[in-house]
């Protein structure tokens, strides 16, 4: 594998599919997280608890809080990876670093 450093060009003009691709992965990343937790959750709370709720335990809360992370994070590398090879097929050039 050939690398280079990005030119300045590419760089800028990666910018707006980067940010369509965070605001997709937020949105795809959420509604994971969202059917993930119904499925997870004992049934008598079908929505992710937020940290100030104070009818779900502290457990229910770090691990929502850990597995909402997990897949955030997991759908952001996802993304960003593939806008960046599909960038890179239609210029020529990577985009990143």
């Amino acid at each position: 594998m050939t690398t280079h450093k990005p030119t300045m060009t590419a760089k800028i003009m990666y910018r707006p599919f980067g940010l369509a691709g965070s605001l997709a992965g937020g949105l795809i990343a959420g509604a994971i997280f969202k059917q993930v937790w119904k499925r997870a959750s004992d049934g008598d709370h079908p929505d992710p608890p937020g940290p100030l709720e104070r009818e779900y335990s502290f457990r229910e809360v770090v691990l929502a809080a850990a597995l909402q992370g997990a897949i955030f994070s997991v759908v952001k590398t996802v993304i960003d990876r593939q806008g960046a090879r599909v960038f890179e097929r239609w210029t020529g050039e990577w985009p990143g670093s």
